[in-house]
């Protein structure tokens, strides 16, 4: 049985790695940490977990953290990189949701989070954790950047163009939709329903902190640099992402169908459409899946992608819990057999 703790475990993704690791079968939930409701039994603050969770919330300390086999970081950026060190000396694995080991250049890390990095010296030891692309790494790791929402759903949907090379990289261009539950669980005036709910808007144009982790993924796939436009918004929904993916292409429809389904058919979480569908952001909510339809408009040479994911299972919690899989040695799809919620 492996035991698992949680930093981080009042959060939305915390929450959901509650309940994806409450019905693992070789999972024991053995720590959950939180400041603010330290002594406080996880069920109480959310009855969902109610028989699923017997648990309390303890300080974040590392030795009580080091009796764990696994400890995930669902937690602000800046926390994980303060304490992965010292738990990894320790022996246990470290599987962090937070953008601190995503970047492999700690100065552009520190640019585009507004500190300093702890521990640079472990961000070349990290492994990104995307499956679909370091499989075999994430194996043999000891330490998981687990990738970003709005990254998730853009790099799968681009992987099989750059890996064929048959798009422009110089113009690409990612217009990426999400929930409000993608800015966390918090007090925060711009997140509040009465200010979200009707309305529909951009943010970030000038430049998301998301960019630089895209860019990085589809040049490591490339094998050059591209040229990716990323602009995020904010639907008046609760869990979900859109991607809508342009790119200028070689090749007709029928054989770019006929190249995704062929790069993801042995991927159990990427689910290739018949050509001509749209993918709604429903047909994955609550699952750890990634639904992805591909589209050439009036038979031009633009090729337009569209991918969808649930933030908070294939973009956070789901994903997180897949790299454990693979880490342990499981089966990559276990504790995660969820059919998406409908409606």
């Amino acid at each position: 049985m492996i035991r698992a703790g949680i930093v981080g475990g009042t959060g939305y993704t915390g929450v959901e790695l509650l309940r994806i690791l409450a019905l693992h079968a070789d999972v024991e939930v053995a720590v959950v940490t939180s400041r603010a409701d330290a002594g406080l039994r996880v069920d109480a603050l959310y009855p969902s977990l109610r028989g699923a969770i017997d648990a309390v919330f303890s300080l974040p300390e590392v030795e009580t953290l080091a009796e764990c086999d696994v400890v995930f970081f669902a937690t602000p950026n800046g926390t994980a990189m303060l304490m992965a060190e010292q738990l990894l000396a320790r022996g246990v694995k470290v599987i962090d949701l937070s953008a601190d080991f995503r970047l492999k250049d700690a100065k552009e890390w520190g640019k585009w989070y507004g500190m300093e990095h702890a521990c640079p010296d472990l961000i070349a030891e990290a492994v990104y954790g995307l499956p679909e692309v370091n499989r075999e790494a994430i194996k043999k790791a000891g330490l998981i950047a687990c990738p970003g929402c709005y990254p998730t759903a853009t790099q799968l949907g681009f992987l099989p163009l750059l890996e064929n090379d048959l798009i422009d990289v110089n113009h690409l261009i990612a217009d990426v939709k999400s929930g409000v539950s993608g800015a966390g669980r918090k007090a925060e005036l711009a997140t509040l329903m009465s200010e979200t709910g009707e309305s529909f808007k951009a943010y970030a144009v000038g430049g998301h902190r998301h960019l630089p982790e895209i860019s990085q993924g589809l040049e490591l796939v490339a094998g050059k640099p591209v040229g990716l436009t990323f602009v995020p918004h904010l639907t008046p929904m609760i869990r979900g992402i859109h991607a809508t993916l342009y790119a200028q292409a070689q090749g007709n429809l029928d054989d770019v169908q006929s190249l995704y389904e062929k790069r993801y058919a042995d991927e159990v979480f990427v689910d290739v459409l018949p050509q001509g569908s749209h993918p709604d952001t429903r047909n994955v909510r609550g699952s750890n899946n990634c639904q992805i339809s591909i589209h050439q408009p009036q038979g031009g040479q633009t090729i337009v992608v569209l991918s969808v994911i649930d933030n908070l299972v294939k973009g956070a919690a789901g994903q997180a819990v897949q790299n454990m899989n693979l880490m342990f040695g499981l089966k990559e799809d276990s504790g995660l057999k969820v059919i998406a919620l409908y409606p």
